[in-house]
Parts: C-alpha cells; structure tokens; sequence
C-alpha cells in the first residue's frame, strides 16, 4: 500500500464513498473459516454505502435502524425484532476506521490529518446471511481509501477488512465473504493449509458468471442470529478435535471444488445436486434454525435445490424455467419470504488472485 499524497491538501478528495454488495454462498460455506474451499457470489440487488466528507470534527452519523429514540417500550422492541436486535453498523464503522490507520502506520503509509463526516446506508436485509456487516466495513474500507488516496493492495483488503470484525469486534468468521465482496463476481476459493503454505491465506479464481444455472434467492423478512452466534459452538467442537465436525466440512469443503469442475464442464444438473448436498451436511453437524428448514424444504418440493447462502435466513438455489419459478415464489411467499432472482456481479476479469490478508491464525489444533 502507499499514499498518492503529494504534498497538497487539495490533492486530497474531500468527499469519498465506498460500496459494497451482499453476498451468497454458493458451495463450500461454512469450511472457510475452517481451512476449506467456497465459491460463492456477489449479489449486485443489494449494497451497503459509506459516504465521507470533510468536517472539523470525526462523526458517524447514524442510519435509520441505529436510532436509540422511541416513542415507548413497545416501539424499542418492535424496533429489536424488525432491525436484528441489538447489533448495528456504528461498531462496525469504528472498527473499520481503526483497521485502516492501523494498517497505514504498520505499513508506514503517511495520511493527512483531517476530519470526516461519515454517512452509511444499506439495502442489504439484516441478519439473513447475506454478509451484510462485512460490506459494511467493505465499503467503509473502499471510501476510507478514496478519502485518504491510500492504495491497499487488493489481494490484502480481505484480511484488513476480517481483522476488523474478528480482532476488534470479536465475530466469529472467516474470509470468504471478504474476498467475494473485494473482487466481485464468482469466486473459488481454496483456503487449505497447502494453498496457504503457498500463498499466504488462500488461492482466489474468479470463474465466469454467465456459467452458473439460473438462480434464485429467497429471505425471510425478519431477522435471525446474528453469524457469530450460529458459528459460536461449531468453532468449539473444531478447535476440541470432533472427528464428525471435522470430516463433514472436509466434505463440504469439498463439493465446492467439485462445483467449481461441474461450472466449468457445463454439467449444471451435477451442480444443483450439491447445492442441495451442502446443506444436508451443514444439518449434520451445526442446528439450522426450523424456519430456514422450511424454506429449503419448500423450495426443493417445488422442484428446486436450495441451501443457505450463508449463517441463515437467505436460501439460494437452482430454479428451471418460469413455472418452477412460479411454484417455488408462491410456495415461499406463503412463508413470508422475499423471492427475486439476483443479479451476480460480472467480476473483474483477472484471472487467478493470490491473497496475502489475514487467515485465521489463531485456530487451535484438534485436543488430543
């Protein structure tokens, strides 16, 4: 990384923003966080934005949902069951402003010292699993870049932006939704020991969008738990050694690579099958909330294949033709779930990405 930063106060923009889409897990997901593969998604439906402009004072402005004047009790609680309880972007935001000037003074990167005013909104659907509070600091990173005229290198803004979530805010999580949110599009990552002892935290290939099967995406308009929470004791029984914990991920870690092969061979029906398969041993090994259930069950009687896109709430899967498209929305809309089909980001283009952030150094080997 390095400032562009010539000497010029007015070299410096003085209004910055940064966006960042929602995500979805496509195969692989939860293995990231555990040395596995993923491929996974941008979703370009939804974004979160962070706006900066200068100001004699640093502010955080606060959204809509992070308000803390109600009109009663009854209002407060409303308010914590339609907003995901009690987690808001405010903390994310700070974290994110920390990550980066931490990461300038280790680098030795010189920025100017000058205020903002920072401002964030997202469409994104809260607590559903479709990384939300990852493209809240995505975004926060990206402005704060622009702001500033530093250049972090792509490959590192991963590990920044997961730093800021697991080191200052103590979330369980891993890099997959980082790195699917900084490089766009569709992305297969391999996060297993020999792909870092080679590269650092990962090997990113960024595969074509126009060769997924036509998607679908379905939430629920209530919020559930938020990700660290649902990964909390899945973590534990990992770093304890549980041999099933450990041999399922293997396995799901797995059917991404398969996956990513089916893609690129056109086999399409190989590929709903394991979506269907990734959530089947997810079910194994971590408690999936009954209404997610529902809605992949739904769905799959439909004639669809689902699977969470990520901690939960969201399902996405494989639809084929109109009228499965049809059955499936009204089968779901009976649920009270939100049916669209997404629009996936084209990507960038590159061909293979290397990444150099932050992997998970901390995991505990299995207990003996």
């Amino acid at each position: 990384g390095r400032s562009r930063d010539r000497g010029g106060v007015g070299l410096i923009p003085s209004i910055a923003e940064g966006r960042a889409f929602a995500r979805a897990g496509l195969l692989g997901n939860p293995s990231d966080g555990y040395f596995g593969r993923t491929l996974s998604a941008c979703l370009q439906d939804f974004h979160a934005k962070v706006t900066l402009h200068e100001s004699a004072e640093l502010r955080i402005l606060p959204a809509e949902g992070d308000l803390d004047v109600f009109g009663s009790v009854e209002h407060l609680i409303r308010t914590l069951d339609s907003q995901g309880g009690y987690y808001g972007g405010p903390r994310l935001l700070k974290a994110a402003i920390r990550v980066f000037f931490e990461y300038c003074r280790q680098n030795r990167i010189q920025v100017l010292e000058k205020n903002f005013t920072l401002d964030y909104a997202s469409s994104i659907p809260r607590q559903v699993g479709l990384g939300g509070s990852s493209a809240i600091v995505t975004a926060a990173l990206r402005a704060l870049m622009a702001f500033y005229e530093v250049e972090i290198p792509r490959e590192e803004q991963p590990g920044v932006i997961l730093s800021a979530e697991m080191d200052e805010l103590g979330i369980t999580a891993g890099l997959q939704d980082r790195v699917i949110q900084v490089f766009d599009g569709v992305v297969y990552m391999d996060f297993s020991n020999r792909a870092m002892d080679e590269t650092g935290p990962g090997f990113y290939e960024p595969i074509d969008p126009s060769l997924l099967p036509r998607l679908f995406l379905a939430y629920r308009t209530v919020p559930g738990q938020a990700s660290g929470v649902v990964h909390g004791d899945l973590r534990s029984r990992w770093e304890a050694g549980d041999s099933e914990v450990r041999e399922v991920l293997g396995e799901i870690a797995d059917l991404a690579s398969l996956g990513r092969e089916a893609l690129l061979e056109g086999r399409l029906g190989d590929f709903s099958s394991m979506v269907d398969h990734n959530f089947d041993l997810r079910c194994r090994i971590m408690s999936v909330d009954g209404g997610d259930v529902e809605l992949v069950r739904t769905a799959r009687a439909m004639g669809a294949s689902a699977k969470l896109t990520g901690s939960g709430g969201a399902i996405i899967g494989v639809i084929d033709g109109d009228e499965e498209k049809e059955r499936v929305q009204v089968a779901l809309d009976d649920l009270g779930a939100q049916l669209i089909e997404p629009t996936v980001g084209q990507g960038s283009g590159d061909t293979v990405h290397e990444g150099n952030g932050r992997a998970l150094p901390d995991l505990k080997e299995p207990a003996s």
